[in-house]
């Protein structure tokens, strides 16, 4: 109420009553407080929901950087959504290998480690089988393809499992026939730098190029072994060096890699669309 006796209304009457407070009154000062929360309220809120489209669109470009890197065909000088026209997401059902369709899951966008999360989308891993030490696994994942003269030419798989000190996550790239390694990253990952870190130097990457994953018999051979490969032993070829010093993460790579190309994982797919060996 004014000097006049009359009502004050509206927010420009608000401000006037709350500057017209003592400076230290309490009630002053947590309506201010309140005020200055709200507006950093809607100032963040505001800021996540116009970036996450820019967020998005990061992550986007992060995987398909990741994926045409390790079959080779990252190009800087290339607009990277070009390069990836010919590479294609596919939902993959891991129990039985069969590619499949899933109502509400779009394979470009669909996120495994989420959904390994959610019990809906994911079984529990057996602590016998569990080698990788991810506790759950998704039912469904997503594989790429790689095509040229409309065969597939690559076929690039995600896989992750515990190293050292963290979660190491990982792309496995397989030439056409299902059991020849062409590429192989480690793009995320937080080992000791210099030790467990190594994971991603492009020299130890390169060792990968041409081993095989199975034995004639459909075995899984693959295994990173303790020190260096002998290139004359017999099953050389399905063996990769060790990383020096960093016995833990290399096991962590081995048993990764033993979990996902194995029945648990990839197992069933990969036998669906290797070649028939006659």
């Amino acid at each position: 109420m004014n000097s006049h006796g009359q009502v004050r209304h509206g927010p420009a009457a608000w401000l006037q009553t709350l500057r017209e407070m003592p400076n230290d009154s309490v009630q002053k000062t947590l309506i201010v407080a309140l005020a200055v929360s709200l507006v950093c309220s809607v100032v963040v809120t505001s800021t996540v929901v116009l970036l996450k489209p820019l967020q998005q669109s990061d992550i986007a470009q992060e995987k398909q950087r990741n994926i045409l890197e390790v079959i080779g065909m990252l190009e800087d000088d290339k607009n990277m959504d070009t390069l990836f026209r010919g590479i294609e997401a596919k939902l993959v059902d891991l129990a039985t290998g069969d590619y499949v369709r899933v109502n509400n899951i779009d394979p470009n966008t669909y996120d495994a480690v989420k959904a390994a999360a959610n019990p809906e989308l994911s079984i529990p891993v057996p602590p016998d089988r569990d080698i990788a030490n991810i506790g759950s696994r998704e039912k469904y994942a997503t594989v790429y393809l790689s095509r040229h003269d409309n065969r597939i030419k690559y076929l690039i798989l995600p896989v992750r499992g515990l190293g050292m000190y963290s979660t190491l996550y990982g792309l496995l790239a397989l030439e056409e026939d299902a059991n020849t390694i062409f590429g192989f990253s480690i793009y995320q990952h937080a080992e000791t730098p210099g030790l467990g870190g190594k994971v991603d130097d492009p020299k130890w990457r390169a060792l990968w190029k041409g081993k095989a994953i199975y034995d004639e018999s459909g075995a899984l051979r693959i295994q990173v072994i303790k020190g260096s490969v002998d290139a004359n032993k017999p099953g050389a070829t399905y063996e990769v060096d060790g990383l020096t010093g960093a016995t833990m993460t290399s096991r962590g790579v081995n048993n990764m890699l033993r979990y996902w190309l194995g029945d648990h994982g990839y197992g069933p797919f990969l036998k669906k669309i290797r070649p028939a060996r006659g």
